[in-house]
């Protein structure tokens, strides 16, 4: 059975934030391009943009002829030393964090989700939906055969093969030893290849300065940024401001865990339950599960 999942619309502000809209097949409408750049406005003053730029037609240029003959590009930074722990206390493959989301239980309507994620990473309410960076969103799916429609929450789907990583020239994409994915916004050049490899549409790029930022969630304007599914709360032995919120909404649509501990609450319903996980045929191995869609 076919679903129509409706992301928002494309960009229509090409000539103010610089991206452009792309309508390929492949569902990347209003997705950035990588390297497009208005020509037309006067050169960056700020030395950081400047050298941000340069780096990155550099970086283009070599990637297009070192790497070009079907060689994959590959993160520098080795996720098994990505450690948002103290020293002592470092990640593990042993485990591997997920999310498991019953839309069945999730209310049309609710954005608990959405609000506890900005709030606890100190985002501001989307008001250009195209371009505003959302880390978590509602999506409204449509059966076309009978109209029938349901509501999910839709992040970072954190794979096990991300695509973003495999792309990132600079290594600023990784994947944790505990299967999540982040973005290092010391060596984010804003290049956006990332955006355009994810084929979840889970990833924004930051158009404007910032102001008032968490401490643990630092965020910056020329980076990409995603769901880090709270990675502060997680390295805490806490679980995500989202999931939080939903349990105190009484829907209990969102569980959290460790998928390969087997008594774990997620893993025990992921192998008694039919669960779906989006564009699975990928390959990318997700770690966010769906049921009741």
């Amino acid at each position: 059975m076919s679903m129509k999942f409706e992301f928002p619309d494309a960009c229509t502000q090409d000539d103010e934030c610089g991206c452009k809209s792309n309508s390929d097949a492949s569902g990347g409408a209003g997705r950035p391009q990588p390297l497009a750049m208005s020509t037309a406005a006067s050169p960056p003053s700020d030395p950081v943009e400047v050298g941000r730029r340069w780096f990155l037609k550099v970086g283009a240029a070599f990637t297009t002829t070192i790497l070009a003959p079907g060689v994959t590009l590959m993160a520098f930074g080795e996720a098994d030393a990505a450690n948002a722990k103290p020293a002592d206390q470092p990640v593990s493959s042993a485990k591997r964090w997920g999310l498991l989301i019953d839309a069945g239980k999730c209310q049309d309507g609710c954005n608990a989700c959405v609000t506890a994620c900005q709030v606890e990473n100190g985002i501001a309410p989307p008001k250009n939906l195209a371009i505003d960076s959302q880390w978590i969103r509602t999506l409204k799916v449509t059966n076309p055969e009978n109209g029938s429609t349901f509501q999910m929450p839709f992040m970072c789907q954190h794979c096990a093969e991300p695509p973003c990583v495999d792309v990132c020239p600079t290594g600023a994409s990784f994947r944790r030893a505990d299967g999540i994915v982040l973005v290092d916004r010391h060596i984010c050049i804003g290049c956006r290849y990332c955006m355009m490899a994810c084929p979840y549409k889970a990833r924004s790029f930051v158009h404007e300065p910032l102001h008032d930022q968490k401490p643990y969630a630092p965020r910056g304007k020329g980076c990409v940024e995603s769901c880090t599914m709270c990675v502060q709360r997680v390295d805490a032995g806490g679980t995500p401001a989202c999931v939080e919120a939903c349990a105190k909404t009484g829907h209990a649509a969102m569980i959290f865990g460790d998928l390969k501990d087997k008594n774990s609450e997620i893993a025990k319903r992921v192998a008694a339950y039919r669960t779906t996980r989006v564009r699975a045929d990928l390959g990318t191995d997700p770690g966010v599960y769906y049921q009741n869609i």
